[in-house]
């Protein structure tokens, strides 16, 4: 990185363990990595990811879902706040479990990254390593993309494949492309960070792709 240019401060979103988190952590380490994760934001008070950011000496805060009940507006209300607080540049969806709305989204608009296990446009939503294998496809993996109303319809950002084998399960297949998303995501949130990818110039295809 060039001396005097700061880096984007960036939060991570998350419901669960955190392991895409982990990844997204260790990268940031480095001297030259042009990202700091600044805060580690949770809708559940007891997710292992809060316990992982804690120890990397990262500020983490819990925005219950529960008490808005199906107000979501509110709900993400309380979400920007924190975002506000800690000056976030850039917001990394890492297995947060939660639909945000598209006025949130939109608010957003080329600073919200999400990883998703497959190869977009393809297997978007859930399960999608029981679908690939259900297809018969030859090649599955994963996808970093820019957040849009629409899910799991935003401009691409990086993307890498693996192979199907013959005798693959669905646990083994997803191991596989959890390994993938752990290199996949610091390397596309480095594109973004350096202005080198934008969700405007994005013309539907993968500038960061490896098969």
């Amino acid at each position: 990185m060039t001396a005097g240019i700061s880096k984007k401060r960036v939060a991570v979103l998350i419901s669960g363990r955190g392991s895409n988190l982990a990844a997204l952590i260790e990268a940031a380490q480095a001297k030259d990595y042009p990202a700091e994760i600044v805060l580690v934001l949770s809708n559940r008070p007891q997710a292992a990811g809060l316990a992982r950011a804690r120890a990397a000496g990262i500020a983490t805060a819990v925005v219950d879902h529960r008490p808005y009940g199906e107000d979501r507006a509110c709900f993400e209300g309380a979400l920007q706040v924190q975002l506000e607080t800690h000056r976030i540049d850039i917001v990394c969806l890492a297995g947060f479990m939660r639909l945000l709305t598209a006025d949130f989204v939109r608010r957003w608009r080329g600073r919200m990254l999400n990883i998703h296990p497959a190869l977009l446009p393809q297997f978007k939503g859930l399960h999608t390593h029981r679908r690939a294998l259900a297809a018969g496809a030859t090649k599955h993996g994963a996808t970093v993309h820019f957040v849009v109303p629409e899910m799991d319809c935003g401009p691409i950002v990086a993307q890498q494949s693996v192979a199907v084998l013959a005798d693959d399960t669905e646990e083994a297949l997803a191991q596989r492309v959890l390994e993938v998303e752990h290199r996949l995501y610091p390397q596309a949130l480095r594109a973004v960070a350096e202005g080198l990818v934008t969700a405007d110039a994005d013309d539907g295809n993968s500038p960061h792709s490896n098969d």
